[in-house]
C-alpha cells in the first residue's frame, strides 16, 4: 500500500468533514469552535499554540494521542513536547516501529511480531529463516537513520477488523494476524509508515524525522508469545531519547553497569551462585551473601519490631483447596508448582505468602480492639518462571519476600498506610536511597467489570492513598486503569547510584481476600465487620535487594554490611603472634574479621584485600607490634595513618551500629 493511502471504510488522517462542531478548550482556558475531522495538530495551529512544529503527539483529555488523527469529539487539547514526561514512551515506540521498517527493507522475508517499550528502551521481535547476527545492527541502525532522513509520514488507521486481517494477510505478517484475531470489537487501528505497515494501538510521533536520537544493542532469542512449545523469534533490543546528551549519558551508564553487574559481582566476591544442576532460578547464598542477607533482614527486622508487627511462619505448601479459595489456583496455576500426593491429593509450593495469613487471621475471632494487626513474615515463596526470563538475582524461581499484611478498620487506613510509606523512606536512607520516585494505580471507573469491591470502597481505598502521599508532601504519577483487579496501590522506585530506577516498595489493598475467605471482626457495635486488607513489602524480595545493592554500592558495601569488615595483614612471620592477638581482639568485639597469613609480600596482601573490597586493611608490622598499635588502610582511600587498637575498636563498632555509610567517621 502507498504512502498516504487509505482503505475503504478507514477514517481520513487529515481535512474535515461536515457535522455539528466540536469544541476544543487548551491550556490557557480558550475555548475553540472547530468541525468534524479536525486534527489535534490543527486544532493547535488555529489556537497558535507554542511548540505545535515539534510536538511528539496530543494529550486529549489527560490521555495521549496521535497529533494527525481526527478528533472524535469535544475535548481539552493539550500538546506533548519532546520534553513531556510522557514523551519518552511515544518516542521509544515509534522507534520500535522504525526499527521494524528498517528490518523489513534491509530483510524483505522477515516478519514481524512485536515491538514494546520496556525500561529504558525498546524492542522489536522477528522471525528470520536465518539467526540475525549482532553484527547486523549497524547497518540496521543506518537503515533506520536513512529512514528518518526521509521523513516519512506516520499515520494512525482506523478500520474494520476484517479489512486489517485482510491488509495483513496480504502482506503474510502471521504474527500480526494472529494479534489482530485475538483482539475484541471489530475495528482495528495500525499505522501506516510509507510502505510499512504495523498493527498498534499507538500512539506514535506524527513522522520519522521527530527520531534519530536511538542505539540498537544487543540480539537475543525469545520464543514466540514466550513458549518453548513455539519457533525462535530474534529480538533486537534498542533504547531512543529525545536528546543526544541523553542518549550519550545513558549508554555511559550502559557501561558504568557492565562493571556493576551484580552476577559478576557476586561470583568474583563469592556472594552467591546458581548453578544448573540444582535447577535455574534457585539462588545458593554463599557464607558472604548469607551474612550480607542477615544484616538486611536484621535491619527491617528492629524496624518492624519497633513499630508493632508480629512475626508469623506459614508452610512452603498447602492442599489445592487454599489457593481455589484464595483465587491464585484459577488464575496463577502456570506459575504454581504442584504436587500430586500417593494419597491423590493435590499440594500446591506457595506462590505467596498472604492466603496463609489470612488462615492465621481467621484462626480465631477478632475484635475491633485487636486492631489493626501488622502481621509480618520472612516467607519463601516458588513461582515458575521460564528459563529464558531468567536473570541473576533480579528473575528468579525461589524468593524469600519480606511480607507484610495489615488488617484494620476503615477509620485506620490513612494512618496505616502513612506508616507504611514513613518505614519505607527510612529503610531507604539506611541504605543510602536518597531518590524515591512515587506511582498511585487506580481502577478505570469506565470499565467496572474489570474490579472487585463496591464503588464506594474503591474510592475510600484510592482516596486514602492518595492522601497519605500528599499528607507527606511527595510528588508521584498517576496511572488510571493501572491498578489490581482485587484494589489500588502504591509503587515506590528508587534511584540507584548510576541513576537507574528500581521497583521496590508497593502498598497494595485487596478487597478480594477478606471476601474470599470470609474474615470479620467484631466492631464497637456488636456487629460483625469485614476488615481491610493492605499488602505491604519494602524490600520485594531479599534476592532482588540484594542484587540491587551489588550494583548500587559496585560490591563496596558500607562497613556495617560488609561480609568481612577488616582483615588483619602481618608483614612477616616475625609479628604473626601481634597479628593474631590483634586478630582475636576484633573478633572479640563483634566485627567480623579475618587474617591473612599467607607468606606473601605485603602489597599482594593489600591489593587482594583491595580486590575482595574488604573496607578496613590492619597493616602489622615491627613498629604496630612493638606500640600495639594499627595502620590502618581505607578500602580505595590508601593509608589512614596508625592507631591505637583499642581506639579503631570503638570506632570501628560505632560505624557499625550506627550504620553509617562513611567507610570511617
Amino acid at each position: 500500500m502507498s504512502q498516504g493511502s487509505a482503505m475503504p471504510g478507514a477514517a481520513a488522517s487529515d481535512g474535515a468533514s461536515g457535522g455539528p462542531s466540536f469544541i476544543v478548550t487548551v491550556p490557557d482556558g480558550r475555548a475553540l469552535e472547530v468541525p468534524p475531522g479536525t486534527t489535534p495538530f490543527q486544532a493547535a495551529k488555529q489556537a497558535e499554540l507554542p511548540g505545535v512544529g515539534k510536538a511528539v503527539a496530543a494529550r486529549l483529555d489527560g490521555k495521549a494521542a496521535d497529533l494527525h488523527f481526527p478528533l472524535k469529539g469535544s475535548c481539552h487539547l493539550a500538546l506533548i513536547s519532546p520534553t513531556d514526561p510522557d514523551a519518552l514512551e511515544i518516542i521509544r515506540h515509534s522507534t520500535s516501529h522504525l526499527l521494524a521498517q528498517a528490518v523489513k527493507e534491509l530483510f524483505p522475508h522477515a516478519k514481524i511480531a512485536q515491538g514494546p517499550v520496556i525500561e529504558d528502551g525498546f524492542y522489536y521481535d522477528f522471525g528470520l529463516p536465518e539467526p540475525l547476527s549482532i553484527d547486523e545492527l549497524p547497518r540496521i541502525e543506518e537503515r533506520m537513520h536513512e529512514i528518518v532522513k526521509r521523513s516519512v509520514q506516520i499515520r494512525r488507521i482506523e478500520a474494520p477488523k476484517a479489512d486489517a486481517e485482510k491488509l495483513f494477510e496480504d502482506q503474510a505478517e502471521p504474527y500480526k494476524l494472529h494479534f489482530l484475531r485475538t483482539k475484541s470489537g471489530d475495528v482495528a487501528s495500525y499505522y501506516q509508515q510509507g510502505d510499512f505497515n504495523d498493527f498498534c494501538r499507538g500512539p506514535h510521533v506524527p513522522g520519522t524525522s521527530r527520531l534519530g536520537v536511538f542505539k540498537l544493542l544487543s540480539v537475543a532469542g525469545a520464543y514466540w508469545l514466550g513458549s518453548e512449545e513455539h519457533e525462535m523469534l530474534w529480538r533486537v533490543y534498542g533504547t531512543a531519547f529525545a536528546t543526544q546528551p541523553e542518549l550519550d549519558a545513558h549508554l555511559q551508564r550502559l557501561e558504568e553497569a557492565k562493571k556493576r553487574d551484580h552476577r559478576k559481582l557476586g561470583k568474583e566476591l563469592d556472594l552467591f551462585s546458581i548453578q544448573e544442576t540444582a535447577g535455574g532460578g534457585l539462588v545458593f547464598w554463599h557464607s558472604k551473601g548469607t551474612t550480607v542477607r542477615q544484616q538486611i533482614e536484621a535491619a527491617l527486622r528492629e524496624e518492624l519490631d519497633r513499630r508493632g508487627y508480629i512475626f508469623v511462619t506459614t508452610p512452603h505448601m498447602a492442599k489445592d483447596t487454599l489457593f481455589k479459595v484464595s483465587g491464585h489456583y484459577d488464575f496463577y496455576k502456570e506459575n504454581m508448582y504442584t504436587i500430586e500426593t500417593a494419597e491423590h491429593e493435590e499440594f500446591a509450593v506457595k506462590p505467596m505468602n498472604c492466603p496463609g495469613h489470612v488462615m492465621i487471621y481467621a484462626s480465631r475471632l477478632r475484635s475491633y480492639r485487636d486492631l489493626p494487626i501488622r502481621m509480618a513474615e520472612f516467607g519463601t515463596v516458588y513461582r515458575f518462571e521460564r528459563s529464558g526470563t531468567l536473570h541473576g538475582l533480579f528473575r528468579v524461581r525461589g524468593f524469600t519476600q519480606d511480607d507484610a499484611h495489615i488488617f484494620c478498620t476503615p477509620d485506620q487506613l490513612l494512618a496505616e498506610v502513612d506508616g507504611c510509606i514513613e518505614l519505607a523512606q527510612h529503610i531507604y536512607r539506611v541504605f543510602g536511597f536518597t531518590e524515591v520516585r512515587y506511582e498511585l494505580s487506580i481502577h478505570d471507573p469506565a470499565d467496572r467489570s474489570k474490579y472487585i469491591g463496591s464503588p464506594d470502597e474503591w474510592a475510600l481505598a484510592e482516596r486514602t492513598l492518595a492522601e497519605a502521599l500528599d499528607k507527606r508532601g511527595l510528588p508521584y504519577r498517576t496511572y488510571t486503569g493501572e491498578a489490581a483487579f482485587y484494589g489500588p496501590k502504591i509503587d515506590m522506585k528508587v534511584v540507584d547510584a548510576i541513576g537507574r530506577p528500581w521497583q521496590l516498595s508497593t502498598v497494595q489493598f485487596d478487597f478480594n481476600l477478606p471476601s474470599r475467605f470470609g474474615i470479620e471482626f467484631i466492631d464497637s457495635d456488636g456487629g460483625h465487620k469485614q476488615p481491610y486488607m493492605v499488602h505491604r513489602a519494602i524490600y520485594g524480595s531479599f534476592e532482588r535487594f540484594f542484587g540491587i545493592l551489588i550494583e548500587h554500592y559496585s560490591g563496596n558495601f558500607p562497613v556495617w554490611l560488609a561480609p568481612v569488615q577488616a582483615r588483619v595483614l602481618p608483614v612477616s612471620e616475625k609479628v604473626a603472634d601481634y597479628a593474631e592477638t590483634v586478630f582475636e581482639t576484633l573478633r572479640a568485639a563483634g566485627l567480623r574479621s579475618e587474617i591473612d597469613r599467607r607468606p606473601d609480600k605485603i602489597g599482594a596482601k593489600i591489593r587482594d584485600a583491595e580486590m575482595e573490597k574488604v573496607p578496613y586493611m590492619l597493616v602489622i608490622g615491627a613498629r604496630e607490634a612493638d606500640s600495639g598499635t594499627v595502620s590502618l588502610r581505607l578500602r580505595h582511600q590508601g593509608d589512614h595513618g596508625t592507631l591505637n587498637l583499642a581506639d579503631f575498636v570503638v570506632r570501628a563498632q560505632q560505624n557499625v551500629a550506627q550504620r553509617n555509610l562513611e567507610l570511617w567517621t
